[in-house]
């Protein structure tokens, strides 16, 4: 039962967390999404240790179709970055900004970048396409996400500081239109330099977020240098390039890795 350990506290991490904003915002529908969410992530993992081929698959498509179309479209909620500026802007701690401190500013001190691997639903679409791991080197284009970052925040200030009307009708188009955008980019950036998981790398304005919080994550993939026999091949696997043979915080491209256990999975040696 031990190996199990991991999954059953992330399960409890998220009740509590899904209990005490029913509580404290005396709203239930915290209770069900963090439980949902919670629950489809235990699951994934409880998967995950089964060896299950396609359990991080099945996660994915739990919690990101859940927030797409449920949360998004259904109930019209900008669970972007705009999102996010919206709700800080108007100083409510409801939607976009819960889930953001939950997801991707706070949580990441604990399970690191793993809403990119699970729980997003860009890369949920961007996973399905045929460059699971990288052909060639990493590109210089990082900085691509601090404008787009700078972008988002730009649009949603002048919404203010414009004092234009409706903003919470134009906050739903924002991600309607910001989605097709990502898709589109993610798609074709995939293709150019065949790697799915391009537009993570070098478009995506979240990670600005993320990448600080990550360095100091408490689940991280180690590896046993006694086991380690340097055949390279986690690295070959790799969707986001991490050396996971090095323990260090520094190791390189640290801050990216998503938690997919592919480079666990394909250690010959089980040294990961």
């Amino acid at each position: 039962m031990k190996k199990y350990l991991f999954p059953i506290i992330m399960l409890i991490v998220f009740e509590t967390i899904a209990i005490t904003l029913w509580l404290t915002k005396d709203n239930i529908f915290y209770l069900f999404n963090f439980s949902y969410i919670g629950c489809s992530i235990a699951l994934g993992m409880f998967l995950l240790i089964r060896k299950h081929k396609h359990a991080r698959r099945i996660v994915q498509l739990l919690v990101g179709l859940y927030m797409l179309v449920y949360l998004g479209l259904i109930c019209r909620e900008n669970m972007q970055i705009e999102g996010f500026w919206y709700y800080l802007f108007t100083g409510v701690f409801e939607a976009a900004t819960i889930h953001y401190a939950v997801a991707k500013i706070f949580g990441p001190l604990l399970f690191g970048r793993g809403w990119c691997g699970y729980a997003c639903w860009t890369a949920m679409v961007l996973d399905f396409l045929p460059y699971k791991a990288p052909s060639g080197p990493r590109r210089k284009l990082g900085w691509i996400r601090y404008i787009t970052f700078a972008l988002s925040l730009i649009f949603v200030a002048a919404l203010f500081l414009t004092h234009v009307g409706n903003i919470g009708k134009i906050m739903f188009w924002a991600f309607i239109i910001g989605n097709v955008l990502y898709y589109a980019v993610g798609i074709v950036l995939a293709f150019v330099f065949k790697d799915n998981r391009a537009f993570c790398k070098y478009v995506c304005p979240i990670t600005v977020f993320l990448k600080p919080m990550s360095y100091f994550a408490l689940v991280r993939v180690k590896c046993d240098r006694s086991k380690c026999v340097s055949c390279g091949k986690c690295r070959r696997v790799c969707p986001m390039d991490v050396d996971v043979t090095d323990n260090s915080r520094k190791r390189k491209n640290g801050t990216e890795c998503i938690l997919c256990m592919e480079c666990v999975k394909n250690c010959p040696k089980k040294a990961l």
